[in-house]
């Protein structure tokens, strides 16, 4: 390859990156959908939104297409991501631990999944499971931070959850998969 096709090459790359990271996307993410004016998409669903996995061996690209090599493959299904950009049939999307790629639309879900405060993984905390959406329920179980769940509601302060068939309430500032206020229904 001639050393202006390497720049020509180069210089399309850096383009393309410029025009499908934004400063502006970035900043939308951190704030919840629901502590402001929603932003649509392309797609005409809001952005930032959280979805889930549909299959169990899914690719997260560098980039908006399959042509664009893989940068981590996710093996488990139902697990959240933030959709944070999208173009065309492709999602820039963020997991639980920030990291960022492209996936395609097909391999996502709107089924609501939430992780249990991530953020205190492999800290020794635990977390109660609650009867009904008040902090002196009584406790249904106990969930450890990074434990998967299905989000059956929220109402902006608790969110019902259901983990591996025990059902029942968590603060929804400890779960990552529902922004703080958000209302969900199932």
């Amino acid at each position: 390859m001639s050393g202006f096709a390497s720049l020509r090459l180069a210089l399309s790359a850096a383009f393309l990156g410029a025009l499908l990271y934004t400063p502006l996307a970035d900043a939308q993410s951190a704030a919840a959908p629901a502590q402001g004016a929603i932003t649509l998409g392309p797609s005409g669903l809001p952005l930032p939104r959280f979805v889930s996995l549909k299959s169990g061996r899914v690719n997260s690209r560098v980039g908006p297409g399959a042509n664009y090599s893989v940068d981590w493959m996710y093996m488990k299904a139902g697990l959240p991501m933030e959709i944070i950009q999208e173009f065309d049939t492709w999602r820039r999307v963020r997991d639980a631990d920030g990291s960022e790629g492209w996936i395609n639309q097909s391999l996502l879900s709107g089924r609501r999944t939430a992780i249990v405060a991530p953020w205190q993984r492999g800290k020794g905390g635990q977390i109660n499971l609650l009867k009904s959406p008040e902090k002196d329920a009584r406790v249904v179980a106990i969930v450890e931070p990074g434990v998967m769940g299905t989000i059956k509601a929220c109402d902006g302060q608790w969110c019902e959850m259901t983990f591996d068939g025990h059902t029942g309430w968590l603060a929804q500032s400890v779960v990552w998969g529902a922004y703080p206020g958000e209302r969900v229904k199932d």
